[in-house]
């Protein structure tokens, strides 16, 4: 059963983050992506409401229904991790729970559980890019695709991703249409602007050594390079070789990548947490 129906949360003060948290039973946080939503990273699914879990979802700040991050704070990772801290201290309290996120909101999600490891029964890093440097083409390309938004609207970034990710033709028309439909969710679209700016620029941490004293259970799901090239499929290798508990997961050969699956992505995650190590963790005391 998927337990009650979902409900609306709003944690303060400014920047107010708005989210959800649905289902019964052990709690899963889900963190989202760069220019996306709460509802991307498992895509609408409710596979994990019905394996028992209670699931919460938030808009990042400047994303979704939340509000824009004040002038003063901008969109550093080290802010990320405040509002991600804020989202957990309000829903879900004492207790240790299953922290999940995608490529901006896997790094977030890392970030927290260096600072927090006693908090987590367990990590889901999907999509990550980051590894321990930041290269002056990816600030070129975010900062190209933030001046293509602010100056031509959704469909000059639509078409910037198309021109400059080198995206599969098989693949291409999908990732141009959920890009848009995407970015039609956004109460301050303007915002992104300012996110896509400053977040491919912050560090979540220092470098992946730092991940080799995180002795917790992990889940690493990795892309394929031909459907995804944005989120390489080395770099999740990478993060799965650095996490000393960490299993690595991706979709078969073909197939669209694991991280666009919902349900297939939520019954991996669900899995995850079923595990004897994670069970344990989640039931130990703090």
């Amino acid at each position: 059963m998927a337990g009650p129906a979902a409900a609306a949360f709003v944690v303060g003060p400014a920047p107010e983050i708005r989210g959800e948290a649905a289902g019964e039973g052990p709690a899963i946080v889900l963190c989202h992506g760069i220019t996306a939503t709460r509802r991307y990273v498992v895509h609408g699914s409710r596979s994990l409401e019905r394996a028992g879990h209670t699931v919460v979802s938030y808009d990042a700040r400047g994303h979704g229904e939340s509000d824009p991050a004040p002038t003063a704070e901008g969109y550093g990772y080290p802010q990320l991790i405040v509002d991600l801290e804020r989202v957990v201290a309000a829903e879900v309290g004492e207790g240790r729970f299953v922290l999940a996120g995608h490529s901006m909101g896997a790094h977030t999600a890392v970030g927290y559980a260096l600072a927090h490891p006693d908090r987590l029964a367990g990590l889901v890093v999907i999509g990550p890019t980051y590894l321990g440097e930041i290269r002056p083409s990816s600030l070129e390309y975010w900062d190209g695709l933030a001046t293509a938004l602010e100056s031509g609207g959704i469909e000059a970034f639509v078409e910037y991703i198309g021109d400059k990710q080198g995206i599969d033709a098989t693949w291409r028309d999908s990732v141009l249409r959920f890009s848009r439909e995407r970015m039609l969710l956004h109460r301050r679209p303007e915002e992104l602007v300012r996110a896509l700016h400053e977040v491919p620029g912050s560090r979540p941490f220092g470098s992946l050594e730092e991940l080799r004293g995180l002795e917790l259970p992990a889940l690493i799901v990795a892309s394929r390079d031909e459907a995804d090239p944005g989120h390489p499929h080395a770099a999740a290798r990478a993060y799965a070789e650095a996490l000393p508990q960490a299993r690595l997961i991706s979709e078969a050969e073909g197939e669209s990548p694991l991280a666009w699956q919902g349900g297939k992505l939520s019954r991996e995650i669900a899995a995850f947490c079923a595990e004897p190590a994670v069970v344990a963790a989640s039931q130990s005391s703090l």
